[in-house]
């Protein structure tokens, strides 16, 4: 794994905004907010992408975001909020290093200006995925 700019953030090499730490994760003010209180969650363990990190650093990262998501809502007024997490280039994960973004959404604030999504639903057919669902079962 390179060594990301989260990752000297951890190491308190670069300086941050921070919200929240422990010994598995910092909570950090993203420096390119998409708006008031967006909010870095990052995992200390050193994994590019969600899949590689441990159970026991999933389960920290999954224990505080709630926590987390509570404080930005209380303090920014926020009526909804946004959890993103982005795996590898292709999915536009821009710092290699797993961290989960909470974004608070502010309708009545300049419509819902900073982050914009368009789902887009492919076609399939139900066979194939009651196959690609049994694959998928059968790793786990």
């Amino acid at each position: 794994m390179s060594d990301s700019i989260f990752s000297r953030i951890i190491r308190g090499e670069v300086p941050c905004q921070k919200v929240y730490e422990d010994d598995m994760c910092i909570a950090i003010l993203d420096i390119n907010p998409l708006s008031e209180g967006h909010t870095l969650v990052i995992p200390k363990e050193p994994a590019e992408t969600l899949d590689q990190l441990s159970d026991e650093s999933a389960a920290a990262v999954g224990k505080v975001l709630p926590r987390i998501a509570r404080a930005i809502m209380k303090v920014t007024g926020a009526q909804a909020f946004n959890v993103l997490q982005n795996n590898g280039v292709a999915a536009s994960q821009l710092v290699p290093h797993v961290h989960f973004h909470i974004i608070p959404r502010f309708p009545d604030r300049n419509g819902q200006a900073g982050l914009n999504m368009e789902w887009e639903p492919i076609d399939q057919d139900p066979e194939q995925a009651a196959e690609l669902g049994r694959r998928i079962a059968r790793l786990l």
